[in-house]
């Protein structure tokens, strides 16, 4: 599993426009369960993905052509982890026993 940070550059460029086609392009990742939860910081200065990929090589190229990232607005960075704890909702998330 992978924790996404995702970091505004660039806040003129933010659009709602361009707001919509970066959730627009990470639709189809959340409704195939690679992608299970994102959001913006508070204070708005990026977003937090987390996501079920199995290879960072693969949430790289998608993230590489987010809408975000391709217009100059964000960068990101990547942390792998593995959940061992969580709550009864989520226990079947978990990696290890």
């Amino acid at each position: 599993m992978f924790l996404v940070d995702l970091h505004f550059t660039d806040m003129e460029k933010l659009t709602p426009e361009l707001t919509a086609e970066h959730r627009g392009y990470l639709e189809g990742e959340y409704r195939s369960g690679s992608l299970l939860f994102g959001g913006r910081k508070a204070p708005r200065t990026g977003g937090i993905i987390i996501s079920r990929h199995s290879c960072e090589q693969a949430l790289r190229r998608l993230l590489d052509e987010d809408p975000f990232v391709k217009n100059g607005i964000s960068t990101y960075s990547i942390t792998e982890f593995v959940p061992v704890v969580a709550s009864e909702k989520f226990s079947d998330l978990l990696l290890e026993p």
